[in-house]
């Protein structure tokens, strides 16, 4: 008979967490060395934008780099997409993890606002090698804010998700990644992308230094290297309160912002500058609230994208959470915003 086991656990480490909420999960013991888990959680939002700037890219649901100017948009949305489930097997030395979400698109709001899964994760890891598709290692997770908005400023946070051969050893992890020239011609990528990443870690908290290192294939033709630099962390400052930031610079492109920023401008490589900074603070022990604000300038586009926010998150129970985030989002090159309201409910399986 298997052994059901009700535990709360992080799903495959701090590479899948997101904005540091633990995934709970249902634990199957086979045998004396084989573990199946699931897990996951189930989000409902209510989200409410008014101004001139809308984000049709994700129809709405959530904030990324790409935004578009709207002339006095007004709009509430009902949403349950980012709801996700995982699934992770160990064996020994071997783990495998899946995990999908309902951000895929499709369907609409007529009659089933149905909607299509998605593939976040799905990866092997055997020792110390990790291969499969997760977080890119140019990431620091631990970084991210805790937000009502999926992701938070996801406009100034390093953030992809891609096959990858990854190495780790201690703090140090080097990877070679899928290779992508954004708004270039991606037929002649055949170089991986090169990362390293070395975090420093302690009771303080971690922070991480990585490096990117890749070459562009230009529509006409020719090639550009391009090289980012990131330092992220999250850091505990009074209590169970803790600073979270992230600093990035020169071709990071698609790598950070979200499309805040293309790899390529004609046949140049786009050099950004990114950051975000994060403070969250418990008021008692089941509630908390988090303000952050992202910036991402792109010097050949000239462009920037600005985005605050303040929330407010209570848990009813360990699993139960209701939270409320107001904040707002801006294409300063063309002086246009706009505020949104979000009430979300989340229940982690």
């Amino acid at each position: 008979m298997f052994k059901l086991q009700k535990s709360k656990l992080l799903l495959a480490t701090g590479l899948l967490t997101m904005a540091g909420a633990a995934n709970a999960g249902y634990s199957f013991d086979l045998t004396d060395n084989d573990k199946i888990t699931f897990g996951g959680y189930i989000k409902a939002d209510i989200r409410s934008i008014s101004g001139d700037v809308s984000s049709p890219v994700t129809n709405n649901d959530y904030w990324i780099g790409h935004a578009a100017v709207t002339d006095d948009i007004s709009t509430t949305k009902f949403s349950v997409n980012e709801t996700r489930f995982n699934a992770k097997y160990v064996h020994g030395d071997v783990t495998g993890f899946i995990e999908m979400d309902f951000l895929g698109g499709g369907g609409n709001q007529i009659i089933s606002n149905s909607s299509h899964p998605r593939l976040r994760h799905a990866f092997i890891k055997y020792k110390n090698i990790t291969v499969g598709q997760t977080w890119t290692t140019f990431m620091n997770t631990s970084a991210l804010a805790e937000a009502a908005d999926f992701g938070g400023p996801l406009n100034a946070s390093a953030f992809i998700r891609q096959g990858q051969i990854r190495y780790t050893n201690g703090g140090l992890q080097v990877s070679l990644e899928n290779p992508h020239s954004d708004k270039g011609d991606s037929t002649e990528d055949s170089i991986p992308d090169v990362i390293a990443k070395y975090t420093f870690k302690g009771d303080w908290g971690n922070v991480s230094v990585s490096g990117l290192a890749r070459q562009l294939n230009t529509l006409g033709g020719d090639t550009e290297s391009a090289f980012g630099y990131g330092i992220a962390g999250r850091i505990k400052t009074f209590g169970k309160d803790d600073f979270r930031f992230q600093v990035h610079g020169g071709n990071t492109g698609r790598y950070v912002g979200v499309v805040a920023a293309r790899d390529l401008v004609g046949e140049e490589a786009e050099e950004t500058t990114s950051f975000m900074v994060a403070y969250r603070h418990f008021w008692t022990e089941d509630m908390r609230s988090t303000v952050f604000y992202g910036s991402t300038d792109a010097d050949l586009a000239n462009t920037k994208r600005n985005h605050v926010a303040v929330n407010l998150f209570k848990n009813y129970t360990k699993q139960l959470s209701f939270g409320v985030e107001i904040g707002n989002f801006e294409m300063d090159e063309v002086s246009k915003d706009s505020n949104y309201l979000q009430l979300s409910a989340k229940y982690v399986l």
